[in-house]
């Protein structure tokens, strides 16, 4: 039996605040089958696990599990419908420029896995498990796929976002080249997370280094949005050079 109870990380992130009996029963069984699953394929590798093994083991038909997960990989890649709904909800924020939504949104995605991992009895083998979960994501082809195509419709839905504060169409390039740079800041905090949950750390101190790796690269996309900022405003012509308020 495994000491940690480490998907729960992932839980954290996904409640709702409030929600009602039959949400709550929906939620709780998509959560056991991802949790199953999660535990299943860390132990005997993605590819050697069938859907039916986890079915049998929820005690549910393979159908049901269908219902809750189209595909196989989503049962371990489960949050992209979070993100995507915090990037709707943050990126339409008029007073909030597009980088401090972005950083916003993976502050408390990291949030929810250092206090997870500080809450542990051993933390040591709470990072290692979600090292394990990071590692299994990379090496299976399958899943790969999966998360460019979760990444592409991120980028599609934060398109959609930064159009619609500027009065632009999604597929201008403006507003792709900047949801494109956006995402980006995703595989940046997980590849400074597994670097830096590496070795004996105290996870507010993994969650100071990951930020400050972040902030890093959110500093260059910023400068790089600067004439993108000024929602809907042209650019102005003066003395032969083009400035932007």
């Amino acid at each position: 039996m495994s000491t940690v109870d480490w998907t729960g990380w992932r839980r954290q992130l996904g409640e709702p605040e409030a929600e009602g009996l039959r949400e709550r029963k929906k939620r709780l069984m998509r959560q056991r089958l991802s949790d199953t699953a999660t535990e299943m394929f860390l132990e005997r590798g993605f590819d050697g696990v069938r859907v039916a093994e986890i079915a049998q083991a929820c005690e549910v038909s393979e159908k049901t599990v269908f219902n809750y997960f189209p595909t196989k990989e989503s049962l371990l890649l489960d949050l992209g419908e979070t993100t995507m709904a915090a990037l709707r909800t943050d990126l339409a924020l008029p007073d909030r420029c597009p980088v401090d939504a972005v950083l916003r949104i993976l502050s408390d995605e990291l949030h929810g896995m250092t206090s997870w991992i500080a809450a542990q009895d051993d933390p040591v083998q709470a990072a290692a498990m979600i090292r394990r979960f990071r590692e299994l994501t990379r090496s299976t082809p399958s899943l790969r796929a999966y998360h460019r195509d979760m990444t592409d419709r991120l980028i599609g839905a934060a398109a959609e976002a930064l159009a619609q504060r500027t009065g632009m169409s999604p597929d201008d390039p403006e507003p792709q080249i900047a949801a494109t740079a956006l995402l980006g800041l995703w595989p940046i905090q997980f590849r400074s997370l597994g670097k830096h949950l590496k070795g004996v750390r105290a996870p507010e101190q993994v969650h100071e280094k990951v930020t400050a790796d972040v902030r890093r690269a959110a500093k260059l996309i910023e400068t790089g949005l600067a004439s993108f900022r000024p929602l809907g405003e042209p650019p102005i012509a003066t003395g032969g050079r083009v400035v932007r308020r």
